[in-house]
């Protein structure tokens, strides 16, 4: 009878040898399935802002160990490729997406597809017309325009007539900003919007433009520019015009072209958004969404935005927004 016990005992903890090796094995495969794939498509991959997205973004997929891919159109107006985009992820087998809309309503149904199929959605910076989103990380685009207006109010004196150089006309940030400078400018009660044009996100096209407005409205003394290329082409119609002692110029967002017109007057401040929390952030709630953690998920995140000018320009808190991945 003892020796039966013993050899039960024996046979026992062989089995229990044998499923802890086994849950061992299953345990590993679990940690193997956990390293989740997170597609970002953005608006472009050309501009200072959306490298130090990235930058941001890779941060964030190597601390949670997670495949990230990064794509997006060769021009800011391209939302037809960034749908393709999507549907490409999706086949690819992404379980999250962190996205940017170039078009408010038309970058939707790729959205929505995307939802259909389980892939948790993450907006950044720019929003989209679906309610499948889990949540907005980036810039409170209103209250960025309210800022770029309050520079303006406060750069110039007297009766301000104003030309704003805005980008796509269906963005959603892009407007937004535009609704709270306009507003802004109207409850002042000494500044007049006296031209608005909506411009290609890129350089050439703004400066372009921006000088055919300048010219065409020469009693223009205040300049809003409302993203990183319409930015440069204005301050470069500026500096061609040579207005900058006799126009006060705003502008969004920093790269070698924006911070050398801010040092030289051609520019007057800067809207200087968090463009590495907004990757970073849109990540890691790319993979808080996939664990299981959607309640440490915020319907909207607020990403910082400040005014940069040449009073703070120097300051090293300033150096490290305005070049956050140097």
């Amino acid at each position: 009878m003892k020796r039966i016990c013993k050899r039960l005992t024996v046979l026992l903890l062989a089995l229990c040898l044998l499923a802890g090796c086994a849950a061992s094995g299953s345990g590993a495969q679990t940690a193997d399935s956990t390293r989740y794939k997170v597609a970002l498509v953005a608006k472009s991959t050309q501009t200072d802002f959306w490298k130090a997205v990235f930058v941001g973004a890779e941060a964030a997929a190597t601390e949670y160990n997670m495949d990230l891919t990064i794509d997006g159109p060769d021009t800011e107006e391209d939302y037809e490729t960034q749908n393709q985009m999507i549907a490409d992820a999706v086949a690819s087998g992404a379980q999250a997406l962190v996205f940017s809309a170039i078009d408010y309503d038309a970058n939707a149904p790729a959205i929505e597809a995307a939802a259909e199929q389980g892939v948790k959605i993450v907006v950044i910076d720019s929003a989209v017309n679906s309610q499948k989103v889990a949540t907005y990380i980036g810039t409170d685009n209103y209250s960025a325009g309210q800022m770029a207006a309050q520079a303006a109010l406060r750069g110039a004196t007297g009766d301000l007539k104003v030309g704003i150089v805005n980008y796509d006309i269906n963005s959603a940030n892009g407007q937004d900003r535009e609704r709270g400078a306009v507003d802004t400018f109207a409850e002042s009660g000494r500044a007049e919007v006296v031209a608005t044009i909506h411009t290609l996100a890129e350089a050439t096209s703004a400066r372009a433009d921006t000088l055919a407005m300048l010219q065409a409205h020469p009693e223009i003394n205040v300049l809003l520019a409302f993203n990183e290329p319409t930015s440069v082409g204005a301050a470069q119609a500026v500096e061609e015009l040579q207005l900058q002692d006799s126009l006060c110029m705003v502008a969004f967002d920093s790269n070698l072209e924006t911070v050398d017109a801010l040092q030289t007057g051609v520019v007057d401040a800067l809207v200087i958004q968090n463009t590495y929390e907004m990757g970073y952030f849109g990540v890691q709630s790319a993979y808080k969404l996939l664990a299981g953690q959607r309640n440490d998920v915020e319907k909207h995140v607020d990403t910082a935005t400040r005014i940069i000018n040449r009073e703070n320009l120097f300051a090293l808190d300033s150096q490290k927004v305005l070049f956050p991945v140097s």
